[in-house]
This record gives structure tokens, C-alpha cells and sequence, in this order.
């Protein structure tokens, strides 16, 4: 037991090292960690902590997070927290580049997105806007779509798209958003294997070596990138035709989520000494 929790407090300090760094860049104090720590240890130990076909108590709360019942009683009284929108402008960029690069009228075919005029046709960038469910003017969408660097209009107002998905701009709290769903997914998995019954974990892999010399760095970056979108487009069009949003007729019950996450990373051996 003491070496189990000694490898979950290292694996807790790894995981907050950059987390903290993104914190103190932006600003984010220690107090203001703390205390949203502090709402999400009785969030969870409220709804998942309970004992069998008994109610959730203050006192159970406390007994299970360490803060005192006062402390808890206070929590429970503050706004709850909720990340009902979080990455909502995310999802709603890269389903629309999505749509555009494989639906049609908007594409082709898949991977050959057409350009589209602004508007004024029933075959329009404001079309598009208005098929994926836009809730912003076409002109906002557009701005933000140029602003990542994956669209462009000429004189005639013609809009081309020139990537096959969406990676945000310099909007860092869209990229804060992104931090939130990512890290939260990949834990949400690691938590769910370690209580999975035998044959039904999720999936989670990942491959890397520590002993590579840093010219290979660039030539590795660029293969998993284009693998992985490859990969990438390939689940994504097997999950948007199953998906009631991009195809209402989709029948079944629930309104579940799932996704894959890739991603490379990489560090140096002074990045791996600080």
C-alpha cells in the first residue's frame, strides 16, 4: 500500500509540473488552485464516494476528502463548477473544417473541399456555417477560421479552406479549453483501467524510447503527424456518419460521447533534468 501511494503522488508531481507551468503564466495563483481543488475533491467524493443505499453526508465528504465538515458545508454553497461549454468553440470549428473537407455539397469528395463563396448562394461559406448548427455570424466564424491560419478569402470573396483540420490560433483561452477536455479525457481512461474488470479496458497505448539521437527528432514529428491525421480522418468519418448531429436520421438510444486522442511530445535531456 505505502508503495502504491508513493507512485501515485510521483505520478500526481509529474502530472501538475506542466500543469502549474500553464498556471503561472497566465497568472493563476495558488489560492485560486487550491480552492477549485478543493470544489472538485467534494464534487467527486459527493457523486462517486457514497456509501451502497445510503445518503451522501457532510460528515461522509469530509470523512473522505480530509476537509472539515464546515469546509465542506462552505463548497457545497459556492457556484457549482461546470464544464458544460468547455471547448464548445473548439468542437464547433473543427466540425464545420470536418464537414467541409468530406460532406457533400461542400466537398468534392473526401479531401477536396470546395471554395465556397462567403454567401449569396445556396452553396456558401454562410451555408456551410448555418449546416453545422452556427450559432455566431458567418463573418466571426471566418475570422476565427483565419486566424488559425486554414482559410483565406480573395477579392471576389471566395473562400478556400487550406487544411484538413482544425488546431486553434494564438487564443489562449480556446487553448485553455483544449487542456481541460484533453487532460481530463486521458485521465478519465487511466482512472476507468484501473477498476476495469478483466478484458474491458479501454484502449490506451502509447509508444517512445529515451535514447534517441535529437537529429531524428524533426523526421519522427513529421511521421506521426501525418500518420496520425490520416488515422485521425479515418475515425473521424466512421464517428460523423454515426453522429445525430452531422446525420439526424441516426437512430439508437442515449446521448453518448467517445473520441481518440494522438498526440507526440518530446523531451530533451535538460528539459527532462529541470
Amino acid at each position: 500500500m505505502e508503495n502504491t501511494t508513493s507512485t501515485i503522488l510521483l505520478a500526481l508531481a509529474r502530472l501538475l509540473r506542466p500543469i502549474v507551468r500553464v498556471l503561472l503564466h497566465n497568472k493563476v495563483s495558488y489560492a485560486t488552485f487550491d480552492q477549485i481543488a478543493r470544489q472538485v475533491f467534494v464534487e467527486v467524493a459527493d457523486q462517486h464516494f457514497r456509501l451502497d443505499e445510503r445518503k451522501q453526508t457532510n460528515s461522509r465528504i469530509a470523512v473522505v476528502t480530509g476537509l472539515s465538515r464546515k469546509e465542506v458545508l462552505r463548497i457545497k454553497r459556492e457556484p457549482e463548477l461546470t464544464d458544460r461549454d468547455l471547448g464548445k468553440q473548439f468542437h464547433r470549428a473543427a466540425r464545420l473544417v470536418s464537414t467541409w473537407n468530406n460532406e457533400a455539397p461542400f466537398a468534392s469528395q473526401p479531401g477536396q473541399p470546395k471554395v465556397l463563396p462567403f454567401d449569396g448562394q445556396p452553396l456558401s461559406f454562410s451555408a456551410l456555417v448555418d449546416h453545422c448548427g452556427g450559432d455566431l455570424p458567418p463573418r466571426a466564424v471566418l475570422d476565427e477560421l483565419a486566424q488559425a491560419g486554414i482559410t483565406s478569402i480573395d477579392e471576389q470573396r471566395q473562400v478556400t479552406l487550406h487544411a484538413r483540420s482544425y488546431v486553434p490560433g494564438r487564443d489562449e483561452a480556446q487553448i485553455m479549453s483544449i487542456l481541460g477536455t484533453d487532460v481530463g479525457d486521458l485521465a478519465e481512461t487511466i482512472s476507468y483501467n484501473l477498476n476495469a474488470p478483466p478484458g474491458g479496458s479501454r484502449f490506451q497505448m502509447k509508444v517512445s524510447y529515451n535514447n534517441l539521437p535529437v537529429e531524428s527528432l524533426d523526421q519522427f514529428h513529421r511521421l506521426a503527424s501525418e500518420r496520425g491525421h490520416e488515422l485521425l480522418v479515418e475515425f473521424d468519418q466512421w464517428l460523423r456518419q454515426r453522429d445525430r448531429d452531422t446525420n439526424p436520421a441516426v437512430q439508437g438510444t442515449g446521448q453518448a460521447r467517445a473520441g481518440v486522442g494522438i498526440y507526440y511530445f518530446q523531451s530533451l535531456p535538460e528539459e527532462g533534468q529541470q
